[in-house]
């Protein structure tokens, strides 16, 4: 099988003029082992997230979140969707989190001084009853477990002219957008604008909440298997999301509510175009069906980052 090692998965940009770092076939399997988003520099509680910890930082945008890639898939061409199926995610032995000094929606903050204070956490991860990361645990500190849900944060194709950052570039094309859809099962849309497609990922979070606060989730070392295909002559107006039970839109942008109401009406139109819903009955979805939801991934006060939101309806609705 196919692999990009760690030490290769060093790109901090989406740009079509990397060489691949090798081709697959659709259907055919392939591995990338990650590094995590700061570069392995924080691996102990010790030692604190300050520049003089993160050389990666003198950059702006910071090279963050490196990525292995690109990889090129066989067919795939400009004006096709690469679907990427992410068949396992299997997670270091542990993680980190950091709280950075002057960012985030706690930098200037009189009341939280002490939470807004530079610190690292390290967080554990215990296989669970598989033996492996697939279905363990991390644990937060003496009394707190929770199962470990990892997920691809960073992944996408090459964009069509513009170099976007792995740190902080978002668009059709995928990018930095810390979506918890992005999990083993889920296979993901992105539009193509080059032969091959030309796709990148990394920064995997073992775990992360709704709208990854403070900027920095369970960012971990990972091995990720997956495997492409590529659905000609078709767009979307974002990234969207199969899961075993359910579909979902993605968007980023800001304010919120606009990324928000991008992921529905994207939902709204995937309905129509591949189930066959009415118009009118996509709408009345969005609005009275109780298992309709909204997702905030990300939410994060960094540069000109994006916020990312998500439309979801399950597969049933759809028949």
């Amino acid at each position: 099988m196919k692999r990009i090692a760690r030490s290769a998965a060093n790109k901090y940009e989406f740009d079509h003029r990397h060489e691949p770092a090798f081709s697959v076939k659709p259907g055919e399997s392939f591995v990338v082992e990650t590094e995590d988003a700061c570069n392995g520099c924080l691996r102990s509680a010790d030692v604190l997230p300050l520049p003089e910890n993160l050389p990666f930082t003198d950059a702006t945008p910071a090279r963050g979140n490196p990525m292995g890639g690109p990889v090129y898939v066989e067919g795939a061409q400009k004006g096709d969707l690469l679907a990427v199926t992410i068949e396992q995610i299997l997670v270091d032995d542990q993680g980190m989190t950091a709280i950075f000094p002057g960012t985030g929606p706690l930098a200037d903050s009189a009341k939280w001084r002490s939470a807004a204070q530079p610190y690292t956490h390290i967080i554990r991860h215990l296989p669970g009853p598989s033996g492996t990361m697939r279905d363990g645990e991390g644990v937060f500190n003496d009394r707190v477990r929770w199962r470990l849900q990892p997920f691809i944060g960073t992944m996408g194709v090459a964009p069509e002219r513009e170099v976007e950052s792995s740190a902080v570039g978002q668009g059709p094309w995928g990018g930095n957008l810390d979506c918890r859809e992005f999990k083993q099962g889920a296979t993901v849309f992105f539009n193509c604008y080059h032969p091959g497609g030309l796709l990148y990922l990394g920064d995997v979070h073992a775990t992360q909440g709704d709208t990854e606060f403070y900027g920095t989730a369970d960012e971990t070392r990972a091995e990720v298997r997956l495997r492409c295909a590529v659905v000609k002559a078709k767009r979307a107006a974002f990234v969207r999301v199969e899961k075993p039970e359910s579909i979902v839109s993605v968007y980023s942008y800001r304010p919120l509510e606009q990324a928000v109401e991008s992921a529905i009406l994207d939902l709204m139109s995937w309905m129509v175009e591949d189930f066959g819903l009415t118009e009118r009955e996509a709408y009345m979805h969005a609005c009275i069906n109780p298992e309709f939801r909204v997702h905030v991934y990300q939410m994060v006060r960094i540069g000109r980052i994006q916020y990312t939101a998500g439309a979801e309806i399950p597969r049933k609705y759809l028949v």
